[in-house]
């Protein structure tokens, strides 16, 4: 039995060391002959050695001049400031318009006048007569405000749903404001490149130039309200420090904590990212909605006010109510900030949300706020309960003697009672006279444009203030509104060519703040199903979130502080999706741009933006070439301005070209340099049309797969041909407007362009397109072409060909199978040796470790270490491949829905429905009860009760995305190891790997024993991104978010702080609106109430 035993484990261990030995040698025969077929295959229906010789040519007529980095940001940002600057002047037309117009009208109680509704205009009734407040109001199509429908000679104004639209302050603005139809106009003949204009009324109103149709949404209602927009904000007052401090008491139950909860998000809504803030919940003790936020005062930007209405959303009554506590907390917030810097430096003010205030308050205030009254106090008394009044208005007036307080009885009242604090805080601005120009931050308006493209589209606005000039209402600081434009940061970026920076280099902007304005890094949406949807903290992100290599932040701090000057970094870029990383020595150049918050940054790369090379021909010969029928330009570049002459709005970008090079446009405004170098390049690339189409009529010598052949220059001129029709042809997409990875665009230069910069010229790169879609099997191949002058080179361009993966595959399964007549007797192991056998797994992989060739096509297009993480670990050990760590700031992680929102159970469908019911009668009875004239016309309540049902029933079954920071790795072949092999013990087997590298080119063969499963002991290598985490990953995100969000980062704080003035009028303290019950209706609703519950 034990001799038994030992024989057996003796096989075993023989069965167990036995491995197949593949010969090195016969692998690198593989590849050099695979090498030597794809370069000639590659070379010869691209046309690469004809383009690199009609560039050698021409080098004794070009010259090269290195591009002076600081001489560009300086005439970039003197060029925006200019722009910017046309903007502000007509902004301050519209203000002294708006101001002379009200001066000199007189307010009439009962005017009546029809204006133009932009809900209304266009509509008929029944009998087909235009309805009250519409009218026929012509719109038509216009290119230059994004294809809508407009009327360029008349405004219209909208009103949103909850303000009453023929009210009589309604009325009298509409009428007064009239006056500024020709200023519109007027405006817009000046400057050709204003989109909207506008004047937003303190009193809600809206007018919009060009005027359009106004979409309310799917409920019917319009939920626009311009004064809660950040342009009439910023505007409207000087930054801010708020503490809103509620009453989370037993007595706030029920409807009473909707409504809080309510004011408190509508009090968010007002802040913009010059304002901090905090939240405090009071009972019988004093509590942090967001216990992060201890003591300290964050930035009032999107991401934070988003997270504190989530938290808000939990807010549970408890307990007794003890204001003076949290007064005291408040102050000290508010002191604290002061006495460290932090916060605006500008006006504090405490937002008191209660439904009645019984405690000695008075010494609160005597030992903190007295006599300066430094803090302004306001107060919204909640409920219908009015035994509180005396004292909650004795807060507010008490405190500098002319502060504002409210009674908010309704969800109805609430938007219009939180918005008067805004007038108040800008009393001391308006008594001044004080006209600062603000700009915002970048944004979305997703409420003013209904369809995806417009509505995406980033923009920042500039605004001004209009006051009442009345002498006899100076001391009231009647606040009028607000008139603006919008400025598309597209436009801006225009400012700022491609041509000019070089393959990898672009420019930028941020603000004040350090958040990004305008980045060809920034990602502001994310997707939703199928839908794009703006990410929650699109427009915060940081300037060090995207320039992640600049970890002490030196970039940071001097374009925050408004300076001038340079740095250089080494960086790694992802390009291609993410899934691979180039390593780039970026030169950044940067400057403040005057009259605004905004500052400008150019980055420069070596070895690709250093140098720029510039050639010259004739109009005749240039114009003859580029009309070719292969031959297109950057579509999204500006070679000629065509926004200015309305003339001109239809005509693309290379027919506007020709219209001022052949003398029919002589006025239109062109860039001459890009011009003259495009001309150039249409003349030097003109024989590469000759020569791909004579390979193309040759068709009995053509391979079967190759399908594209193209080039493009950095003047952004691109020629294509396509060997073969549509109907055949796999990449259906490639190189078509919607391919935007691999055209020129006004973010980027083609992928393939970038990618071929990163080998040098004359060897091909090739390499699988990461589409979602992978229906299209192609395979890219692509070369740069470079010119030199002197020690000087510079890359004139890029040329490639795109072919099928079956015909590569084809060349590597016919390069890689030995006949079976081989002579082995000098080969040391398997001969001969056939990538199709069975026990025999071989690849072809990319630079960056991606599958091409695979015999299983699932495995096309993988990252190498999903494949067989066993060869790819032992790759990196051998140094062969080395790992990079990338960091991505705007990441989207999924997140369980329990930790997100700690909501209570959905209720019973029995006990839903009576909630409902009773949620409809008691609203009503309330309706009925509400004597505000104002209330009639609000139904926000309604929609929002509606809103409410449908978000939490529907809600908790999508995966919700919330914004993470994540390190994802790639990997980067090292090209000083040409070839490898080695044996992975894996268990009971020994698995035999060798690589080889195709000669000029950056692809790698490997072949491997496919009989020995390595899987157990070497999981497989993924580059799927992970969140950054400690040891403890949910302690770890809470810190890291919390300390992201209150972090005070350097800042540049605006200029200008109006806090206060000595004639602010000391009578206006505001008031409760004015009820009377009926005792009828008030038993009614307490019988029904009764009998429902």
């Amino acid at each position: 039995m034990p001799l038994l035993w030992i024989i057996a484990s003796s096989s075993l261990w023989l069965m167990a060391d036995a491995q197949m030995k593949i010969p090195p040698e016969t692998v690198q025969g593989w590849a050099e002959s695979f090498g030597k077929q794809i370069a000639a295959l590659s070379t010869r229906y691209s046309g690469a050695k004809l383009l690199q010789k009609k560039y050698k040519d021409i080098e004794d007529v070009v010259r090269i001049e290195e591009v002076d980095g600081a001489e560009l940001v300086k005439k970039f940002a003197e060029e925006m400031e200019e722009m910017l600057g046309r903007k502000m002047e007509s902004v301050k037309r519209l203000a002294d318009a708006a101001e002379d117009a009200d001066l000199y009208h007189e307010y009439n109680e009962t005017l009546e006048f029809d204006y133009f509704n932009s809900m209304m205009i266009n509509k008929v009734d029944q009998e087909g007569n235009p309805v009250m407040l519409g009218g026929d109001f012509p719109l038509e199509k216009n290119e230059h405000f994004n294809k809508l429908p407009v009327n360029t000679q008349m405004s219209d104004i909208q009103v949103p749903t909850n303000v009453y639209n023929k009210g009589p302050d309604i009325l009298n603005g509409a009428y007064m404001s009239e006056a500024l139809n020709d200023v519109f106009i007027d405006n817009f003949k000046k400057d050709p490149t204003l989109t909207w204009q506008y004047f937003g009324s303190s009193t809600g109103f809206f007018r919009l130039y060009p005027g359009i149709k106004w979409t309310p949404d799917e409920n019917g209602v319009v939920t626009f309200d311009c004064r809660n927009r950040n342009w009439y904000i910023q505007a409207a007052t000087s930054p801010k420090d708020v503490v809103i401090v509620v009453d989370v008491s037993g007595s706030m139950k029920g409807l009473r904590l909707t409504i809080a909860k309510h004011t408190i998000n509508t009090i968010l809504d007002t802040l913009g990212e010059n304002d901090f803030v905090n939240i405090i919940a009071y009972s019988d003790y004093v509590s942090y909605v967001e216990p992060c936020f201890k003591g300290t005062l964050v930035q009032a930007d999107l991401d934070n006010r988003e997270h504190f209405k989530l938290l808000v959303e939990d807010l549970h009554v408890k307990g007794e109510g003890k204001v003076k506590k949290a007064m005291k907390e408040s102050f000290k917030i508010l002191n604290e900030a002061t006495a460290l810097g932090q916060g605006s430096l500008c006006n504090q003010a405490i937002m008191l949300i209660t439904d009645g205030a019984m405690e000695d308050f008075q010494g609160v205030f005597e030992e903190f706020n007295w006599p300066e009254r430094r803090v302004r106090v306001f107060t919204y008394l909640i409920g219908r309960e009015m035994t509180f009044v005396d004292n909650v208005k004795w807060i507010a007036c008490n405190n500098k003697g002319k502060r504002y307080y409210t009674h908010i009885s309704t969800l109805a009242d609430v938007q219009e009672n939180v918005m008067e604090y805004l007038h108040v805080l800008s009393r001391p601005m308006v008594i001044n006279h004080d006209h600062d120009i603000i700009w915002t931050e970048a944004y979305m308006d997703s409420v003013l444009f209904n369809s995806q493209a417009q509505s995406l589209l980033l923009m920042t606005s500039v605004a001004m203030p209009v006051f009442s000039k009345k002498k006899e209402t100076l001391s009231h600081g009647i606040l009028l509104g607000v008139v603006g434009t919008d400025v598309a940061l597209r436009e801006l970026m225009r400012l700022a060519p491609r041509y000019k920076l070089g393959i990898h280099g672009y420019a930028f902007l941020n603000t004040n703040n350090g958040y990004i304005l305008s980045h060809p890094d920034l990602r502001p949406l994310y997707k939703e199903g199928k839908n794009l949807k703006p990410k929650p903290n699109y427009n915060s992100v940081d300037l060090s979130e995207v320039e992640w290599e600049d970890t002490e932040e030196e970039l940071r701090t001097a374009m925050v502080k408004g300076e001038t000057g340079a740095l250089s970094l080494d960086v790694r870029v992802s390009v291609d999706k993410g899934g691979r990383v180039m390593f780039l020595k970026n030169d950044y150049f940067y400057t403040v741009i005057n009259e605004t918050p905004f500052s400008l940054g150019v980055v420069l790369t070596r070895g690709y933006g250093e140098y720029i090379f510039i050639g010259n021909v004739s109009v005749e010969e240039g114009l003859h070439d580029l009309l070719a029928p292969d031959l297109t330009i950057a579509s999204e570049w500006t070679y000629c301005e065509t926004d200015i002459d309305p003339a001109h709005r239809k005509l693309n970008q290379l027919q506007a070209m020709v219209r001022y090079l052949t003398g029919k446009e002589p006025d239109m405004e062109c860039d001459e340099e890009l011009l003259r170098q495009t001309l150039f390049d249409a003349v030097i690339t003109a024989p590469m049309e000759a020569y791909w189409t004579a390979l193309m009529l040759n068709t009995s010598g053509m391979d079967e797969g190759v399908e594209t052949a193209f080039l493009g220059t950095r003047s952004g001129l691109m020629r294509t041909l396509r060997y073969t029709g549509i109907e055949t042809r796999v990449a259906k997409s490639f190189l078509t407007p919607t391919d935007k990875q691999n055209i020129f665009t006004l973010d980027h230069f083609p992928l393939w362009y970038r990618r071929a910069a990163e080998y040098p010229a004359g060897k091909f790169l090739y390499y699988l397109p990461r589409d979602d879609t992978r229906g299209e099997r192609i395979v890219i191949a692509t070369t740069a072409v470079t010119v030199t002058v002197g020690k000087r080179t510079a890359i004139a361009g890029a040329i490639g060909m795109q072919m099928t993966l079956d015909l590569l595959e084809s060349k590597f399964w016919a390069a890689t199978a030995q006949p079976n007549d081989t002579d082995c007797s000098d080969v040391e192991g398997v001969c001969p040796l056939r990538c199709d056998s069975f026990d025999i797994a071989c690849y072809l992989i990319d630079n960056n470790g991606f599958v091409i060739i695979s015999k299983q096509r699932g495995d096309v297009g993988r990252f190498f270490g999903q494949v067989d993480g066993s060869v790819m670990t032992t790759l990196i050990r051998m140094g062969m491949f080395k790992r990079v760590s990338l960091f991505d700031y705007q990441a989207m992680c999924k997140m369980n829905p329990h930790s997100a929102n700690s909501a209570r159970p959905l209720l019973s469908p029995i006990y839903g429905l009576v909630a409902v019911l009773k949620w409809f009668l008691s609203n009503f009875l309330l309706f009925l009860l509400e004597f505000n004239i104002c209330g009639l016309w609000h139904t926000d309540h309604f929609a929002d009760a509606k809103a409410s049902f449908t978000v939490s029933s529907h809600k908790k079954n999508l995966d919700i995305l919330q914004p993470c920071d994540t390190e994802y790795p790639s990997f980067v072949y090292e090209p000083s190891i040409k070839e490898t092999n080695s044996l992975i013990k894996c268990g009971r087997c020994q698995k035999m790997f060798v690589v080889q590298q195709v000669p000029e080119s950056n692809m790698l063969m490997l072949v491997t024993q496919a009989d020995c499963d390595c899987s157990r002991q070497y999981p497989p290598i993924t580059l799927e991104p992970k969140e950054a985490k400690l040891l403890d990953p949910a302690a770890h995100n809470a810190s890291v978010k919390c300390n992201r969000m209150k972090s005070q980062k350097i800042r540049r704080r605006p200029e200008s702080c109006h806090a206060y003035h000595s004639q602010e009028n000391a009578k206006d303290c505001g008031g409760a609106c004015a009820i009377s019950l009926s005792a009828a209706l008030f038993l009614g609703c307490l019988s029904v109430s009764s009998l429902v519950t």
